[in-house]
């Protein structure tokens, strides 16, 4: 039985093909980078010293191809999606157990919900993308139109991982804790997180 998921959500243009930091999904969701290279199935660090010549070109070229800059947020950007972020929990009532938000990427352990996990994350990204546009730091604002909402922040879809133990929350929360550590940044401790003390079993929870 699933009991919660950890999340990956990125930003827009990142994990493009043959990423050295490895993903778990076997294909690739942009058609204009499709082209360019199979995605590595895999979760393990590389460094980019370590790809090949032609992994290399297949990434230059797949930024190339982007319709607009990949996303990298600033440190203001990423505590402003803390703030979207922790609008949403409250709304919808989510029960988070960890969350690292990185420049070009977010990690989430979220638990079970009425809401299939899709919209759960669906809901998240769009109180962080009307956060941005209401403080007026959309990463995507220098790219549209007067009176139009900005391209997309972040990536159409999602990496999940489906949790159905305690030991693989406990897992999935300590690497999420780690992470920015692994990006030379120091871990991140957010108010809207709460501390996991174990699976209700008891709950009974429908999906819509």
């Amino acid at each position: 039985m699933v009991h919660g998921y950890h999340v990956i959500v990125p930003m827009y243009g990142f994990w493009l093909p043959n990423d050295p930091r490895g993903t778990w999904s076997d294909f690739v969701r942009r058609w204009e980078i499709a082209k360019f290279g199979k995605p590595l199935k895999r979760i393990e660090r590389r460094e980019l010293s370590e790809l090949t010549a032609e992994e290399l070109r297949d990434r230059e070229a797949a930024k190339a191809a982007l319709v607009y800059p990949p996303v990298k947020l600033s440190t203001e950007q990423g505590l402003t999606i803390a703030a979207g972020l922790q609008r949403q929990i409250a709304t919808s009532r989510y029960t988070l157990w960890a969350c690292s938000i990185l420049p070009e990427h977010t990690h989430l352990v979220l638990a079970r919900h009425t809401y299939k996990v899709e919209r759960m994350v669906n809901l998240l990204k769009g109180a962080t993308t009307t956060e941005m546009i209401q403080v007026g730091n959309h990463p995507m604002k220098d790219y549209c139109l007067p009176d139009e909402r900005p391209p997309r922040m972040w990536s159409a879809h999602q990496w999940k991982v489906f949790l159905d133990s305690e030991d693989a929350i406990r897992s999935a929360i300590a690497y999420v804790e780690e992470n920015p550590e692994k990006e030379g940044l120091p871990r991140q401790h957010w108010p809207f997180v709460e501390p996991f003390s174990g699976i209700n079993t008891s709950a009974k929870i429908f999906y819509h």
